[in-house]
């Protein structure tokens, strides 16, 4: 059960190993193009069709209609990657249960963006982790988990790449453990040290996404590079003319020095920076509104007047 294509690592892996994968559940084809006249299948979908298997796309998960059909498959194990919460009478059908895999190091950021959470936080290391799913999304106990570092140089693109492979990886493990009866589940509130906080990580919408200049430069930095390359942090300029335009940022470096909060200063060819609240953001690529991606270089060209523009 899965539909983006960090579900579709795991699905492969499984395929690919000889797993008996019965069926796949994923979401209705998404309407797309100006009118939604263009159904646009999942990446599930989509790779599932590929190695000729069954695929279930249910609206509503407790119509009984696809309660029927998926009993008739008679799973003896689920697996659930980037999929909807699952009601009772779904999670509780196979005789083994229903695994979740989550992007994170549970009970840490539990929630649907853990990826770009762990980054914007300047987290130095995330992973993958198994459980059983329950009745309160991502709290199940335990099976697995694993970790990698979390570089300087990361983004939500890195990372999500680096956990898919991973992921991956412990899917299997924690199947063939599953399969050998040896599964030990450790509840997650055992793995919390007395004290600590648990980091949430929300979904994510354009109110969340949108660039605080109030913050640190360290802080902003890694705002936006935990967004990119999708959902992305942005920003508006305003123009001497009073006018706005929102821009996209995708790239970014900390440089030293100190600048009024939204102002802006470049040397018109090679660099273009920010003042915050505590030091300077060199943006290094962005996107302004109906235009396409660019390097700061290409940018500058054609905005001779960028100093006299401010951030807010």
């Amino acid at each position: 059960m899965g539909t983006p294509d960090f579900a579709v690592g795991v699905l492969r892996a499984l395929v690919e190993n000889d797993y008996n994968v019965v069926a796949v559940v994923t979401m209705p084809d998404k309407p797309m193009g100006r009118h939604g006249s263009v159904l646009q299948p999942s990446a599930v979908k989509q790779y599932a069709l590929s190695v000729g298997l069954p695929v279930l796309q249910p609206v509503k998960l407790r119509d009984e209609e696809f309660l029927v059909s998926l009993r008739t498959f008679e799973a003896h194990l689920q697996v659930v990657v980037a999929f909807r919460m699952l009601p009772e009478v779904v999670w509780a059908m196979p005789q083994l249960g229903t695994i979740n895999l989550h992007a994170s190091l549970l009970p840490q950021y539990r929630g649907a963006a853990p990826i770009n959470w762990a980054i914007i936080n300047g987290d130095i290391e995330t992973g993958v982790t198994t459980f059983f799913i329950q009745h309160d999304i991502d709290t199940g106990a335990i099976i697995r988990q694993e970790r990698i570092p979390i570089r300087p140089e990361d983004n939500a693109e890195t990372i999500h790449d680096c956990l898919m492979q991973l992921g991956s990886k412990v899917v299997m493990q924690t199947v063939n453990d599953i399969i050998a009866g040896t599964v030990i589940p450790v509840p997650q509130d055992q793995l919390v040290p007395i004290g600590s906080v648990l980091l949430p990580a929300p979904k994510l919408f354009k109110d969340n996404t949108r660039i605080c200049w109030d913050n640190s430069a360290n802080q902003i930095h890694n705002f936006i590079r935990g967004l990119s390359p999708y959902p992305t942090a942005w920003t508006s300029f305003r123009r001497p003319d009073g006018t706005y335009i929102d821009v996209k940022v995708f790239a970014t470096k900390v440089e030293e020095g100190d600048m009024q909060t939204g102002t802006l200063d470049s040397d018109l060819r090679t660099f273009l920076h920010v003042g915050t609240a505590k030091g300077v953001i060199s943006i290094l690529n962005l996107q302004l509104a109906g235009k396409r991606r660019m390097d700061i270089a290409d940018f500058l060209r054609g905005h001779t007047d960028i100093t006299d523009w401010v951030v807010e």
